[in-house]
């Protein structure tokens, strides 16, 4: 098999835009790129070039249909209202592209389109495809705000710079870089995938083509089995990085674990849930923790309400701190809502011209608190496997003495509201009187995670 790529397409809008991707495509000859063009479209377009035809086409025989539907029965995708149409159209297209992976048939997805076919196709991009997996989207909404296309996928995104309207000069040269870029990442994959071990490649991880939807994706197949490293992920925020730093070091060299490190940001935490759930950590050092803050107080580096349950739920070793749990984040500080800055109560620091954090209170730290005590305890299913440690010294650079965040009564009430809340549950809590940034903080913590994974010394 040659390295072959998906290409997700509206036929029935960007027909001429599409064709000449796929004759682009067939320029690649080393290797020689074989391309798969699906159809996923509003109404149905007929032509020999399509291999995947629309579910309403009379030549859709070669379809997977999930045995559970029955399109008979539904409404013609056609007649449906757009948003209707996007959701019905992605649940087939991502039905479509996991078989196709589950039978390691395609080695990279590729789409272009405006508003809608962005939505459309990166949705299928992240359901479908396992992180690693390559995915490449020409968009013209690709300057703008793309968190909603990228979540915590490895989408690549490429601006079209001119709408994907009609055959043009700028747009062509963006289409042929797109091209070339998708069959380079497809031959990439396509050799990690035949030679894993010489390559070192994603088909070494068990990110594999073939195994499945991304959810499923290496599931079963955690590293850390014959020789290789078993893999970490510690969370950092900038004002937790000393700690993160010396942890990761520490588990680098006494045990020659792979280490990723992941921005607490939102996306980084989401991402991180999502290689647990995939199988692919064998344990969490979850050192940073501030993407709760966000979601429980309205910050916008928030990772959402399941924030702390995969671990917990795949019964992993983690051990699990609260660093950055003194401060909430929003944008420049003209952003900051004014049911925070009406009373200048609140302490407010311009961390740079984009980032505003701001104090948490003592209400505040005992709703964090009972967010991370209550989560931990509902999803865990060996409680043996996972530690909490407190820097009772400080939980950032900015809470310790001199700093503008140095709070320890606030502290307190967030360290004894996740004690009480975890009372009985089998889960170990402990206090440090360093703060988190202390290199013998650093150093116990990764012991302790160490010990939990049976490899302490």
């Amino acid at each position: 098999m040659n390295p072959t790529i998906l290409l997700l397409g509206t036929c029935d809008s960007k027909w001429s835009e599409l064709t000449f991707l796929h004759a682009q495509l067939q320029h690649h000859q080393n290797p020689p790129i074989t391309t798969l063009l699906m159809d996923v479209g509003r109404t149905p377009t007929d032509h020999p070039l399509i291999d995947i035809p629309h579910p309403e086409s009379p030549n859709n025989s070669n379809n997977h249909v999930d045995p559970k539907t029955n399109p008979e029965e539904e409404e013609r995708i056609s007649t449906l209202p757009r948003a209707t149409y996007l959701q019905r159209m992605t649940a087939h297209a991502t039905a479509q592209t996991a078989h196709l992976l589950a039978n390691s048939a395609i080695h990279a997805v590729l789409s272009i389109g405006g508003s809608c076919g962005t939505s459309l196709a990166t949705a299928v991009m992240q359901r479908a495809c396992p992180i690693g997996f390559p995915k490449l989207m020409v968009s013209t909404m690709a300057s703008g705000d793309v968190r909603p296309y990228v979540g915590e996928s490895d989408i690549t995104l490429m601006y079209s710079v001119v709408d994907i309207a009609g055959a043009n000069t700028i747009l062509k040269r963006v289409l042929r870089n797109a091209a070339a870029a998708a069959a380079g990442m497809a031959a990439a994959y396509w050799g990690s995938v035949l030679a894993p071990e010489k390559l070192g490649g994603v088909g070494s991880t068990g990110a594999t083509a073939g195994v499945g939807t991304g959810d499923e994706a290496g599931r079963g197949e955690r590293r850390g089995g014959g020789d290789k490293p078993k893999c970490v992920g510690i969370t950092m925020f900038g004002v937790t990085t000393p700690c993160v730093d010396a942890a990761r070091a520490h588990l680098e060299r006494e045990y020659g674990f792979e280490v990723y490190v992941f921005h607490a940001t939102g996306a980084g935490g989401r991402a991180m849930e999502r290689l647990v759930r995939e199988g692919l950590l064998d344990g969490v050092l979850d050192l940073t923790t501030s993407e709760v803050v966000d979601e429980v107080v309205g910050g916008v580096l928030s990772a959402g309400p399941d924030r702390l349950l995969e671990a917990a739920r795949a019964g992993i070793p983690q051990v699990v701190s609260v660093g950055a749990c003194d401060m909430v984040n929003f944008g420049p500080v003209g952003s900051v809502p004014g049911e925070f800055t009406r009373e200048k109560k609140r302490v407010l620091l311009e961390h740079n011209a984009a980032v505003t954090i701001m104090r948490t209170t003592g209400e505040e730290s005992a709703r964090v608190g009972d967010f991370i005590g209550r989560k931990l305890k509902e999803a865990v299913v060996r409680p043996e496997l996972v530690t909490v440690l407190f820097p009772v010294g400080g939980m950032s650079m900015l809470d310790v003495p001199g700093q503008p965040f140095y709070n320890p009564a606030v502290d307190e009430v967030l360290f004894e509201t996740v004690e009480r809340e975890l009372e009985g549950s089998g889960i170990r809590v402990v206090r440090d009187e360093r703060q988190i940034n202390d290199p013998g903080f650093a150093v116990r913590a990764a012991e302790m995670l160490a010990a939990l994974m049976g490899v302490s010394t």
